[in-house]
């Protein structure tokens, strides 16, 4: 049933954008419906465009309205911009519509695109003169299409050519668009990162292409799954960034399958002569077809050389490498920067076969407190956090003065996106202490900004401790000294003993 008004609508026909962003940003029940419609089929963003209230169309269009969406009668936003741009001479919903694509040949049930409402000999010389730019931009489209159409029609008849007609074509080159599309989404779906993003759109968009090459008939020999080392720090996304790449690289036949399977150095290597090669083969035919990721791939390359003793990584390094030629499997190396320069020397063949290389920057505080919130605003059902909400007073700026005041740059770099899990956790943590079991309501789920940042406190001193013990150890001549298989030695060693070797 629609709608008469929701306060949204009414906020936007307001110009009202602080109640509008209270609502959009509502995280309890009955969430507000950017798209709901009143008895005459008009959005939110209909409201605001017919009221000229450009601030609410800027604000609704930022939040991911239906710049497109359309009344009972198919009349778009932009048709009741122009309509409001008559009656008062302001034309800036108009240019803030066309800013975000709107389309200007979009007809209503009369048949009339949102220009045909211009009267004839009307005085706004500047709505005018936007009318005939986008008519001539719309009539220079036009005669590209046709150009375009023409040209396939030519090329159809070509033997290299491998569609049977136009529509073939444009239907395969939609498919390949709509791939680039899908995976500049999930990409953007992560926080940050913003120069190793415009490296993978290259790369997938060289890839694509190259995939409508081989459809059109065109000989590029046989495909080769793009073998690759993501290097940085961790919790940069690196696993997050491989499963889009398998998804990506499935859906082109690139690979047969979007599976990853995630190894380390204990997953690979035995602890005796004999058992690693097996060990590693095994999870080998269980990545087939997919992506098999080595994280820490520099553990498999001993720092220093261990005389005559036998290193089981390199063992298995040399078996992973011996399948990149086989084509059915895309392996990605992934681990610090400088440590994975020793995977790169370990053998001759490594940087032939594996052909890209993909930096992961560190975070900033901006990026972790970005990433906090979406973290809090998008919880999984499994996540120990489910149910629970931030404070009001948890604004991106409060947040982002938290993380400033109470974590270091390497501190940063050394957690990442991890430094944000644990602050969550510990936070959830000092709510449960101040807490009794008289509280109830929202208090039993609300984290303060309190919370947080007693949160972040807690780690960074786990983290002082961890660095404290470390330079003991050094100090006492044990660090440079302990240089053994982690997996043929449990036990011997203190849990932070165990976890500094590793």
């Amino acid at each position: 049933m629609q709608l008469i008004q929701t306060p949204l609508h009414i906020a936007a026909s307001h110009n009202r954008v602080d109640m509008m962003k209270y609502l959009v940003d509502w995280a309890g029940p009955g969430k507000v419906e950017l798209e709901a419609k009143n008895v005459y089929g008009e959005s939110p963003l209909h409201e605001a465009a017919k009221n000229g209230c450009n601030d609410a169309v800027l604000l609704l269009l930022q939040y991911g309205a239906d710049v497109e969406a359309r009344t009972n009668n198919s009349m778009t936003p932009l048709h009741l911009a122009v309509g409001y741009a008559l009656r008062s001479g302001d034309n800036s919903v108009v240019k803030t519509l066309s800013e975000y694509n709107a389309d200007f040949s979009a007809e209503d049930d009369e048949g009339m695109i949102p220009f045909n409402y211009l009267p004839a000999g009307v005085e706004n010389d500047e709505l005018q003169q936007l009318c005939q730019q986008l008519a001539q931009h719309i009539n220079n489209v036009t005669q590209q299409i046709n150009i375009f159409t023409e040209q396939m029609n030519t090329t159809t008849t070509y033997s290299w050519s491998g569609y049977q007609n136009v529509e073939e074509q444009r239907d395969y080159d939609s498919g390949i668009k709509g791939k680039m599309e899908e995976f500049d989404y999930e990409l953007s779906k992560i926080v940050g990162l913003h120069d190793l993003k415009l490296q993978l759109q290259k790369w997938a968009k060289g890839m694509l292409l190259d995939e409508k090459r081989r459809s059109m008939g065109i000989d590029l020999g046989p495909r080769k799954p793009p073998h690759m080392a993501f290097l940085g720090n961790p919790g940069t996304g690196k696993t997050t960034v491989a499963r889009i790449l398998g998804k990506l690289l499935c859906s082109v036949g690139v690979l047969s399958s979007d599976n990853v399977v995630e190894v380390q150095r204990t997953d690979l290597v035995g602890e005796y002569l004999g058992q690693t090669g097996p060990k590693t083969r095994k999870k080998i035919e269980e990545a087939m077809g997919g992506i098999l990721f080595v994280d820490e791939a520099y553990r498999l390359v001993p720092a220093e050389s261990a005389g005559n003793c036998i290193e089981y990584g390199v063992e298995a390094l040399e078996e992973i490498m011996s399948v990149l030629e086989d084509g059915d499997l895309l392996v990605i190396f992934a681990g610090y920067t400088d440590p994975m320069k020793r995977v790169f020397s370990s053998n001759e063949g490594f940087c032939r076969r594996v052909t890209h290389f993909f930096q992961f920057d560190d975070f900033s505080c901006k990026d972790l407190a970005e990433m906090l919130l979406i973290k809090m605003s998008r919880q999984d059902e499994k996540s120990r956090l489910f149910g629970f909400k931030l404070h009001t007073s948890c604004t991106f700026e409060a947040v982002l003065s938290v993380i400033e005041r109470n974590s270091n740059e390497k501190m940063r770099n050394r957690m990442n996106g991890g430094l944000v899990d644990h602050m969550l956790s510990n936070a959830r943590e000092n709510l449960d202490s101040r807490l009794n079991f008289d509280s109830n309501g929202d208090e039993l789920l609300m984290i303060t900004l309190g919370d947080l940042e007693a949160g972040l406190q807690v780690l960074a001193r786990r983290l002082n401790l961890d660095e404290e013990g470390k330079k003991s150890v050094d100090e006492g001549g044990i660090g440079e000294k302990i240089k053994f298989d982690s997996g043929r030695r449990k036990g011997v060693l203190s849990g932070f003993q165990q976890a500094l070797v590793n």
